[in-house]
């Protein structure tokens, strides 16, 4: 059996519906080869055990860091709602979108740890709510990067004060094209019990038989292209342009701190999710080299648990969102003790009084209109 995984599931297949160059022999024997190739299924006990305790132990992780940083993000929103920026309201789909990818982290670790016991319902309405959700976080970091890039770098202000509703207007056109991304999952995500795992339920792709190949090969495409490449590519166009025009004018404290966050943003957003993307790259050509030759059971266990590491790696950045576009700003920090002190928090004497010029999350001048420094 062999194990393919796509942002975060598993696309689990038999062997024979693979169509390789080479045959597979199902013989009853415990002590099966090491050779992927030499006519014995490989050994899959070793990263199966590894992703039963790495996944839930990390996923719960996730959850519970994620949960209590983007709660309280949105709470500081919802109480300082009649003073939004651009930029806050970006924040808050983003913030959104973090919870719910998280929500649905419980149900891939229970599949990990046992088997999947939702039902083929819950199966394609989580994938889908997954998939909407990690686009979602990641197209709306680029919407926030392109629109400090006009205001910073061009001083063109891509939504007016007048018209709140473009910018609520553009993060529905986000939705709506997540929605759409999510649709082949709704189709063909489906439950499937494995005799070779002990009739383990999963929830995973059934692509069709005749075209197998050239789903898997259109999905890794589009999640590379779309995914990762068009976004990591706008932010650091957009950064890089942001740092050098900030560096030309007057070193203030305030700009200084909008380097080092812009600088935390790409760093985080590169850390997080490039070792998934090169592992699966690997994965990907290390597939395509067992059609024509043999492939040692080795390398494909320690691709599948790097997989699964650096796949939960990138979830993390859903943890580190609210620190990057929230904690570090010394406003939002202002508003978060208020909040506090409004729930019966003795803390008067560390909160300071908070101008209503700039974005919930900025102490400096809001040259832009959008800064979330």
């Amino acid at each position: 059996m062999t194990d393919f995984s796509f942002s975060g599931q598993k696309m689990t297949f038999l062997a024979e519906d693979l169509m390789l160059n080479y045959t597979y022999s199902y013989e009853n024997d415990d002590n099966q080869s090491d050779t992927c190739c030499s006519g014995t299924v490989c050994n899959w006990d070793t990263s199966r055990k590894f992703a039963a305790v790495f996944i839930p132990v990390l996923y719960s992780l996730a959850l519970t860091l994620g949960l209590v940083g983007n709660g309280l993000v949105l709470a500081v929103l919802w109480q300082k709602r009649r003073m939004w920026s651009v930029t806050d309201t970006f924040i808050l789909h983003l913030g959104v979108a973090d919870i719910l990818l998280l929500v649905t982290l419980p149900f891939w670790a229970v599949e990990a740890a046992d088997e999947w016991v939702f039902g083929k319902g819950l199966c394609k309405i989580t994938g889908a709510v997954f998939k909407i959700n990690f686009y979602c976080g990641i197209f709306l970091l680029s919407c926030i990067s392109l629109d400090r890039y006009m205001s910073i770098v061009h001083a063109v202000q891509m939504y007016s004060r007048r018209k709140p509703w473009m910018v609520q207007a553009s993060c529905l056109g986000v939705w709506i094209f997540c929605v759409l991304l999510s649709v082949p999952d709704l189709v063909l995500l489906d439950t499937y019990s494995e005799p070779r795992k002990g009739d383990k339920i999963e929830c995973i792709y059934s692509f069709p038989i005749d075209t197998m190949s050239e789903w898997r090969q259109a999905f890794r495409i589009l999640y590379h292209i779309v995914g990762f490449l068009i976004p990591a590519t706008t932010m650091v166009f957009c950064y890089t342009c942001i740092l050098l025009r900030l560096h030309r004018g007057s070193q203030s404290v305030q700009k200084q701190r909008a380097m080092r966050v812009i600088m935390g943003l790409v760093v985080t957003f590169f850390v997080c999710w490039t070792p998934y993307n090169i592992v699966l790259i690997m994965e990907t050509a290390n597939t395509i080299k067992s059609q024509n030759q043999s492939v040692e059971c080795d390398t494909y266990t320690t691709l599948d648990i790097s997989l699964t590491a650096t796949t939960t790696l990138g979830y993390m950045h859903c943890c580190l969102n609210p620190v990057l576009y929230a904690f570090v700003g010394v406003k939002f920090r202002r508003h978060l003790l208020e909040l506090l002190k409004s729930l019966g928090c003795q803390i008067s004497r560390w909160v300071a009084p908070v101008s209503r010029k700039s974005s919930v999350w900025s102490d400096s001048v809001d040259t832009s209109n959008t800064s979330a420094f």
